[in-house]
């Protein structure tokens, strides 16, 4: 066969199924996640630079599990839990899902506030156009006309990788810290032990893998598809990461360098940025943190509400109308909506019920995680498609890793570590 229709046959292939992995992943890099890697660039410079290649192995292996999953099965995350331990604990789960969620939208929801604030627009005006844009954007649109939009966003991320660039860092110190690990006397300081565990624990998340399997499902990529499908999910987690790479560069090059190391929302770490790097490194990463924050903000409710209906049984999905799927539209909007009006709350705590969220998070994943990987391992369920044992040794040792990371994380936050 001639080579170049051979390669021309594989990227229209992976055409077809790019956008489930690529979207989910990006979306990782949300208010929180931004306001992570500024802090983590802030407070440390160069030295926490060495997570970035843990964080990408752990996104790919756990993210290629659900594509896995997905393909191979036709069914949600949810269903699958449903189907194979039972209606109570899929009912737990998706409790504790919605009420995770729904923090993590109202910290998108602030994302959004602040990044626009930026630019002196209040709050009470961006939040709620920004809801009804998004609300509009789904409620109104197919799977693919969405996707199509998402896909859009997460191309815009190339603004943090430009903000990088613009903050002038070392690259030889960056690229060095990239591949080694910090002195043993770093790990006595306490400051840097959190930080360390937030930066890894921010990568994985419990909405994720129910999202991207139910995108997958919805999508309707078959096991013939299945390498093309990972191939979205690898190339996703990587270019995420190099953008995180990037925001801890930028902040590293801007506000630790200058002595400005404290940071409580991601915005500051934009307005902190404009009189050292410049007004076009400033507005590209307010834009970077607006965009980030619509983005996430558009997906979270949405993963719930597939989450949710594929756990209760009930019709879900973009393709069907509001008529047709009247729960998964409604349990979408009251999300998005109650999200943005907790925002407008004047004098709310958004950077405690921030921190909520990532302990809540927190507490989940590791339920989330060890279901999943009961799941992959059930041969009548996945046949050839179980992990393998080399699979299943890198999957539990990342889970594993991944979870008490979590936990530490947990801890921690709630005794102010």
């Amino acid at each position: 066969m001639n080579p170049w229709r051979t390669w021309r046959t594989r990227l229209i292939l992976f055409f077809a199924v790019l956008g489930p992995g690529f979207i989910t992943a990006n979306v990782d890099n949300d208010a929180g996640g931004i306001l992570t890697y500024s802090s983590a660039g802030a407070q440390f410079g160069y030295t926490l630079l060495w997570t970035m290649i843990p964080i990408t192995i752990a996104l790919i292996v756990v993210q290629e599990m659900c594509a896995r999953m997905g393909v191979v099965t036709g069914k949600g995350l949810s269903d699958l839990i449903r189907e194979e331990f039972g209606l109570r604990i899929t009912f737990v789960i998706m409790l504790l899902l919605i009420a995770v969620n729904f923090t993590n939208v109202v910290t998108e929801f602030s994302g959004i506030a602040g990044s626009m604030q930026l630019f002196h627009v209040s709050k009470y005006a961006s939040v709620p156009v920004c809801a009804f844009i998004v609300w509009i954007l789904v409620v109104k649109g197919d799977y693919k006309s969405v996707e199509k939009v998402f896909l859009i966003a997460s191309v815009f991320y190339i603004a943090y990788i430009i903000t990088g660039v613009l903050s002038g860092p070392d690259w030889h110190l960056a690229l060095v810290e990239t591949v080694k690990l910090p002195p043993r006397a770093m790990w006595s300081n306490k400051s840097y032990v959190y930080m360390t565990v937030a930066v890894i624990g921010t990568t994985i998340t419990p909405w994720m893998q129910f999202y991207l399997q139910s995108s997958i499902v919805e999508k309707g990529t078959s096991v013939r598809q299945y390498k093309a499908s990972r191939l979205d999910v690898i190339i996703g987690s990587i270019f995420t990461d190099v953008v995180a790479w990037f925001i801890v560069v930028a902040c590293a090059a801007t506000l630790y360098t200058h002595g400005i190391r404290n940071i409580s929302e991601a915005s500051d770490a934009a307005g902190a940025m404009k009189p050292l790097a410049g007004q076009y490194a400033f507005i590209l990463f307010a834009a970077g943190l607006f965009n980030a924050s619509l983005f996430a903000a558009s997906i979270l409710p949405l993963s719930t509400a597939y989450t949710v209906c594929e756990g209760l049984g009930v019709e879900s999905g973009l393709d069907k109308s509001f008529g047709e799927a009247k729960f998964f539209y409604w349990l979408y909007s009251l999300l998005l909506f109650a999200g943005a009006a907790v925002v407008l709350i004047p004098n709310f705590p958004l950077v405690k019920f921030s921190i909520l969220s990532q302990v809540l998070n927190g507490i989940l994943l590791p339920v989330v995680l060890i279901f999943m990987l009961k799941l992959i391992n059930k041969h009548e369920l996945m046949g050839k498609y179980t992990n393998t044992r080399w699979l299943n040794a890198i999957a539990w040792i990342t889970a594993i890793i991944v979870i008490a990371l979590s936990l530490i994380l947990v801890w921690n936050t709630l005794h102010g570590g």
